[in-house]
């Protein structure tokens, strides 16, 4: 047992470290352990900046260790379907993507003032947090992003700090009150985009969804069909085909839970469900397969450095009110697989 992330990098009988602390963090200790020639496996999104992401990579490739993000939904079984049936050409050219991701843990004003509502600690708010799974799973699964316009705002400006209790921060809560903080980051985050080959697409993330727990979902509309997927139907691809006989089309569900289906082979028999928390059991599996067969793993910290290059455009958009050409501002050098 070690306390110290130090101590654990230093480790002759450790051969992988996996970066679960917040984002500030990510490069100093990612940086160190592969220095250190350790595989690293590192949480989402990548890094607090493009400055800090490119550095990861650097590191990692400078020391020939393998390395991965932790965006886990790309190892939903039913996305990785999706994947197919969009490889296999079912839906053809792709025209929409449509994303959002909802919560609501922070509508309460007395909610405090956690590490996640500190840019210097978080980078953004849900628009990092949430929103890097959807462009990764954007990426993943449409092409790339090239253009961004982004409209962001913040709701509660000030939060009580930890530890001070409800009727203290009621109390006392001025700006100048050393019993509150400020927020820094902003509380929701709307994105329009172009992908480079002609699709447009949407994103949606929020922590001040009333209801909305989780609500992770993307729609995908092209020239054959449309996919639909909801985190709360995790085991269930919503599958639209132009080329169904004209009177019997209609949106299908598909039960992903057969063998043949990605990664549920080496699960339960057909129609019996697994959870959220297979998907990183299934990151664990191929990250250690990668380092032991020397193959590939994907999404790695070339594909990290893509996502916060968007997030960061977007950031530049909402600040700017102009749109942002991600490939030829924020163009993440020297990331080719």
């Amino acid at each position: 047992m070690e306390s110290d992330w130090r101590a654990l990098v230093a480790r002759d009988d450790i051969d992988v470290i996996d970066v679960c602390v917040p984002q500030a963090l990510h490069a100093t200790v990612a940086i160190a352990a592969a220095e250190a020639g350790k595989h690293v496996l590192c949480e989402k999104p990548l890094a607090l900046n493009q400055a800090d992401a490119k550095a990861m990579l650097a590191a990692v490739r400078q020391a020939g260790v393998r390395h991965c993000v932790n965006h886990n939904y790309r190892r939903v079984p039913a996305i990785q379907l999706a994947k197919q049936l969009i490889d296999e050409g079912r839906i053809g050219r792709i025209f929409h993507w449509r994303a959002t991701y909802q919560q609501d843990w922070i509508i309460d004003p007395e909610f405090p003032l956690t590490w996640h509502l500190q840019r210097e600690h978080a980078g953004s708010g849900p628009h990092g947090d949430l929103n890097s799974h959807s462009v990764d799973l954007a990426h993943f699964l449409a092409g790339r992003i090239e253009t961004v316009s982004c409209l962001t705002a913040s709701f509660i400006d000030q939060r009580p700090l930890p530890g001070v209790g409800a009727a203290t921060f009621a109390a006392g809560a001025q700006a100048d009150s050393p019993v509150c903080g400020k927020v820094t980051v902003e509380d929701a985050s709307l994105m329009h985009v172009r992908f480079a080959n002609g699709a447009i697409g949407s994103f949606e993330a929020t922590r001040f969804a009333a209801g909305r727990k989780n609500r992770n979902r993307f729609e995908i509309y092209g020239s054959e069909g449309s996919l639909a997927f909801d985190l709360k139907r995790m085991n269930e691809l919503e599958l639209y085909s132009r080329n169904d006989p004209e009177h019997i089309r209609g949106f299908r569900t598909i039960l992903v839970t057969e063998a043949c289906h990605p990664y549920v082979g080496r699960w339960w028999p057909p129609g019996h469900t697994i959870g959220y928390e297979h998907t990183f059991i299934h990151t664990v599996a191929d990250f250690v397969t990668a380092i032991h067969t020397g193959g590939a793993i994907h999404p790695d910290f070339s594909d990290g450095l893509r996502v916060i290059a968007v997030l960061e455009a977007a950031l530049e958009s909402a600040a700017s009110g102009r749109q942002i050409k991600v490939s030829s501002i924020h163009s993440p050098e020297g990331v080719s697989s």
